[in-house]
């Protein structure tokens, strides 16, 4: 056997195989000719080049790109369409020492996307961002794309593009180059391999930058898609370099140092604005709170109070040094429509706002209890805003506790504290905070004095509650939960 000397082979940066499809795994799903493979490539070399493939976070959103982490052996984010730079900022300042590349193709970062590669932008975000501009949607079937050319024809502009209807191209390049904050903004092109090669060394200085903590770098990359366009790829190439160049010119349109620009204003920390303790963190073991994570779901109508139970729930794990997430979902309607949120305390960073299996569910109307309620972790507690669980409801795997807290709050004066009712009930049978800390809470937000004493028996009737109609009144039921 001769020997032989290995003069290319594919970057380390991607995975052995491609699990994406059942044969050929050594084979990308992209088109022949497409660009995005050689985008790829040259992403890939240069983190291996620079080491930073374990440091690498790739976010990659809708469209030809969307299937990018069945390639880079990396950390991988997909992101809703157009999305990717918010998501790529969200990784970038929960792991300041990640390299966040936000990978887009017209579609979606000049379209759906624009709002959200603006503003990061103008906030400097220390990301790369690689735009892939083909003038045209590629994998929804050949639609106008902001980029698309005046006279340009596509699915939705059978007579080409006309300014006077559809406006025209957008050059992103140049409208983020009249922002301030961005470090690094450049136009290359993959139509031939000496354009290529001055391509790779974009791709690089954008990931370089981000490594030696400059800010925020933009490198849109003009690419051939045949398949789309309907050419022969060699066509498609030539195309790029003569007709796509002529509409979007190469070159770099910003090359800085970061400035650091000083505001004169006074400085306040969190604590002030918050007007928090600033004594040291306690460490979990001094804490007066539950001493495990505890994920909660409260639901029922709009005007119920549901969202504002959760906010002040979050705002009381925040002031028992806990780490906490609210994420609420609610309809259109003012009041009466549906509406729930999740809440999550923690002695940990928090992965995923999102719950699927709530350890409490707090269910305002039997809606929410027949909707939500099955899907209460093992073992978890459901408070019910009524007297009785309904009869054909049946719900074995976790303990209910009926409590009317709106029937509570009528006889309080003011069906607006059922909420507070239900807080106190919770607050005592989970003891998950303490109640000094939630009358803190409530007493820094509600500024009428007749309502704030509304709270004040709310909060107390709530806990009396479960010390004398639950922890006393409980029957033992077959299954072994109470009720």
């Amino acid at each position: 056997m001769s020997d032989y000397q290995v003069i290319h082979e594919k970057s380390i940066s991607f995975y052995d195989n491609y699990d994406r499809k059942g044969e050929l795994q050594h084979q990308t799903h992209y088109c022949p000719g497409c660009g995005h493979g050689v985008a790829h490539k040259l992403i890939g070399e240069a983190l291996e080049d620079m080491g930073l493939q374990d440091r690498a976070v790739f976010v990659s959103p809708v469209g030809c790109s969307v299937f990018a982490y069945y390639y880079f052996d990396t950390g991988n984010v997909q992101a809703a369409h157009g999305r990717a730079p918010a998501v790529a900022t969200a990784v970038k300042r929960s792991n300041p020492e990640a390299i966040v590349m936000s990978y887009q193709g017209d579609g979606d970062l000049a379209a759906i996307g624009t709002a959200e590669i603006i503003h990061a932008a103008n906030r400097g975000e220390s990301i790369s961002v690689f735009f892939m501009n083909n003038a045209i949607y590629g994998m929804t079937g050949g639609q106008m794309a902001p980029t698309t050319l005046v006279g340009q024809t596509s699915t939705t502009s059978p007579w080409g593009r006309r300014p006077n209807n559809e406006g025209f191209p957008i050059h992103m390049a140049e409208l983020l180059a009249t922002l301030q904050a961005p470090v690094y903004i450049e136009r290359v092109s993959l139509g031939d391999n000496k354009n290529i090669i001055k391509a790779r060394k974009a791709v690089r200085k954008a990931i370089e930058n981000q490594k030696n903590g400059k800010g925020f770098s933009f490198v849109e990359i003009l690419s051939p898609c045949p398949t789309i366009l309907k050419m022969d790829p060699v066509v498609a190439r030539k195309w790029v370099n003569e007709t796509l160049t002529a509409a979007f010119p190469l070159g770099c349109f910003r090359d800085k140092e970061v400035e650091v620009v000083k505001v004169d204003a006074p400085q306040r920390d969190i604590a002030d604005v918050l007007g928090i303790s600033k004594k040291p963190s306690p460490s979990i073991k001094d804490l007066k709170s539950h001493g495990r994570n505890l994920t909660i779901k409260i639901a029922g109508f709009g005007g119920q109070g549901i969202l504002l139970l959760g906010q002040m729930m979050a705002e009381m794990g925040m002031r028992e040094q806990l780490e906490v997430s609210w994420l609420p979902s609610y309809g259109p309607e003012m009041r009466s429509g549906s509406a729930h949120c999740h809440v999550t305390l923690s002695h940990e960073r928090i992965g995923s706002p999102l719950i699927s299996h709530p350890e409490v569910l707090v269910a305002m109307n039997e809606i929410s209890l027949r909707k939500f309620g099955p899907q209460v972790a093992h073992g978890g507690i459901i408070f019910y805003n009524r007297d009785r669980v309904p009869e054909d409801v049946a719900i074995d795997h976790a303990r209910i506790v009926c409590l009317p807290a709106s029937e509570i709050a009528d006889q309080i004066g003011s069906a607006k504290v059922a909420n507070v009712v239900m807080l106190g009930a919770i607050l005592e049978e989970t003891e998950c905070l303490s109640p000094e800390t939630a009358m803190r809470v409530i007493e820094e937000t509600v500024r009428n004095p007749k309502m704030l004493e509304f709270d004040r028996q709310a909060m107390q009737r709530g806990r009396e509650f479960v010390d004398n109609e639950v922890r006393v009144g409980a029957v033992s039921q077959p299954d072994g939960y109470s009720y």
